[in-house]
């Protein structure tokens, strides 16, 4: 069925609910008025429609291929790479100096999500770009910026980040990648990576590398590990193409989806590399695109769950099975109205925390507040963990829905739970995600978080007034949540706090959806009053046993052994 992008859930929740006015505010974003939000929605909306989306079919049938050493990408992804790269939905946040349009990170979340809905396998190679972009705007010489940023910027170039090896996956310390000094500024890498997302393509004049690698006298772990940009091409100093670097695609994996996405293992032969950032500080660099990808990420989570719900509600409306009151169809079931409804319910939560941690992104870059890099940072891996798991969660239940014809590849609602599945795992699993919050997010003995709570509980208060029922249940969460939070604090065993990481980030971002969805009863009409009702009376309730399971420590997870879990 056709893809229509949610402008009007976009516009409403960056008009009522994430605070996207205090960006547009700023004199850096000023120019993000609201004629030029609605014209972004818009345009980018068009294009996702009739142009992205019929691809999505077509790469899952027609996988991108290696033939005689060269990536065959599939029919029709050449023409809607370049309608991103020329409508400029590539360099939306990239600086203005660079050739950027230097818009808020908060839109280009916007425009990624219509993307991901669209066609996923497509967007993941502007995605890599525009982390790439970020990482390079931050770390990079000004000959690495003046050479490469316009050229990704402009699509002409596309970017992808090498982390993985055989033997170093999520223990990137572990890498066997060896970059050894030229003596003319530049470095020789020679290593393999693996898993590596549209490492080449037939549609881009360049692939930029960037290649994490060890120095002779880099030190074991990640503090040894130093990035460097490897492209496929050599150019010159005014960016002219020369000769092919030494390096190659070995191979592309056989993946449970996202088939028109190329994923490679990539072998380097003494390739020609030069540093990003300083030596031994590849990881800083890295993290800084790392974390531009998480966003990304989860939202591209949230994005394949759109597009499952759409596909799944226009079949409920028209399939007749049963007996059903109103129109006699399956919608009018109770079980497949719930599963609609949590599925439209949790995507609008998810998508409401995205746009939260967007506007911080956005904020931090315009006032240099820390308070405003603090959130941004602990909204990261809730954004990431919770939109990817919607993703998984919402793609199955949309088969679910179908009832048998969802497991038949033709009806296209298996394509949505093979595409998103990888989502959860990539750019740092979901439970590392978790650990990181509980762990690092936590170091500032939890000021990021009960600031966040306050927030939260003050926006309860104020819906006291009008919804007192939905407002109370917020408000109590949200103390809730509070209270496990300073638990969490005051473990000295990071053991106890990893064994409910994983609950913990689950019932943050359930509250935070909570009060996503009182905000927008409030504001909102009757049609979002039902579904924060919905959600706050049926959904929300989760973040106690989530909280439960939490405070439990680690001790009865340690005690479990390897033949506990084996049948007896």
């Amino acid at each position: 069925m056709p893809y229509r992008a949610p402008v009007s859930d976009f516009q409403f929740l960056l008009d009522h609910v994430v605070g996207f006015d205090e960006v547009a505010g700023t004199e850096l974003f000023a120019e993000a008025t609201p004629d030029m939000t609605n014209a972004i929605l818009t345009e980018a909306a068009k294009m996702c429609e009739d142009i992205l989306a019929p691809l999505n079919h077509i790469g899952d049938k027609h996988p991108a291929h290696l033939e005689n050493g060269v990536v065959r990408t599939p029919p029709g992804f050449a023409d809607g790479y370049r309608a991103i790269a020329d409508g400029g939905w590539i360099g939306m946040s990239a600086r203005a100096e660079n050739g950027g349009l230097g818009l808020p990170m908060t839109l280009t979340t916007t425009v990624n999500e219509m993307m991901s809905s669209a066609c996923l396998a497509l967007q993941l190679n502007p995605l890599m770009s525009q982390g790439q972009i970020e990482a390079l705007e931050h770390h990079a010489s000004d000959a690495i910026k003046s050479v490469y940023l316009p050229k990704l910027i402009s699509g002409e170039w596309c970017g992808t980040m090498n982390l993985t090896e055989p033997q170093a996956g999520s223990d990137v310390g572990a890498l066997r990648t060896k970059a050894e000094p030229n003596g003319d500024g530049s470095f020789a890498i020679t290593g393999q990576k693996i898993y590596i997302s549209w490492a080449d393509n037939d549609f881009t004049d360049n692939v930029c590398h960037l290649v994490l690698a060890r120095l002779p006298d880099g030190k074991p772990g990640t503090k040894g590990i130093s990035l460097f940009m490897v492209p496929k091409i050599i150019p010159d100093a005014d960016g002219n193409l020369g000769q092919p670097n030494d390096l190659r695609v070995v191979s592309l994996e056989h993946k449970m989806g996202l088939h028109g996405s190329p994923t490679a293992v990539m072998e380097y032969s003494g390739a020609t590399g030069w540093l990003v950032g300083p030596e031994h500080g590849g990881m800083a660099a890295m993290f800084t695109m790392m974390n531009n990808a998480r966003l990304g990420v989860g939202t591209q989570g949230i994005g394949v769950a759109e597009r499952a719900l759409q596909h799944a509600l226009a079949y409920a409306q028209d399939r007749k099975q049963g007996r059903a009151e109103g129109t006699g169809a399956i919608i009018e079931h109770a079980d497949v109205r719930r599963m609609l409804t949590t599925m439209r319910a949790d995507i609008y939560a998810a998508r409401a925390i995205s746009l939260m941690n967007a506007v911080a992104i956005d904020m931090a870059t315009a006032t240099h507040d820390d308070t405003w890099t603090a959130r941004a940072a602990f909204l990261t891996p809730i954004t990431k963990a919770f939109g990817t798991d919607i993703g998984v969660e919402a793609t199955n239940t949309g088969v679910q829905i179908h009832g048998g014809m969802g497991f038949i590849e033709e009806t296209g609602a298996a394509q949505f739970v093979r595409d998103v599945r990888v989502s959860t795992i990539y750019e740092g699993t979901n439970g590392i995600q978790a650990m990181d919050l509980v762990a690092r997010k936590l170091m500032d003995g939890g000021d990021a978080a009960f600031r966040l709570l306050d927030d939260i509980v003050r926006g309860a208060e104020a819906a006291k007034a009008t919804h007192p029922d939905l407002a109370n249940a917020v408000w109590e969460a949200a103390e809730t949540l509070r209270e496990t939070t300073e638990w969490l604090v005051n473990q000295q065993d990071l053991n106890d706090r990893f064994a409910g990481a994983v609950p913990y980030l689950r019932a943050f971002a359930r509250v935070l959806g909570g009060h996503a969805h009182l905000a927008s009863a409030v504001a909102g009409d009757a049609g979002h009053l039902r579904l924060a009702t919905f959600y706050i009376k049926r959904m929300l309730p989760e973040h106690a046993a989530l909280l439960a399971h939490t405070r439990e420590g680690a001790a009865d997870l340690a005690a479990i052994t390897a033949e506990d879990l084996v049948a007896a």
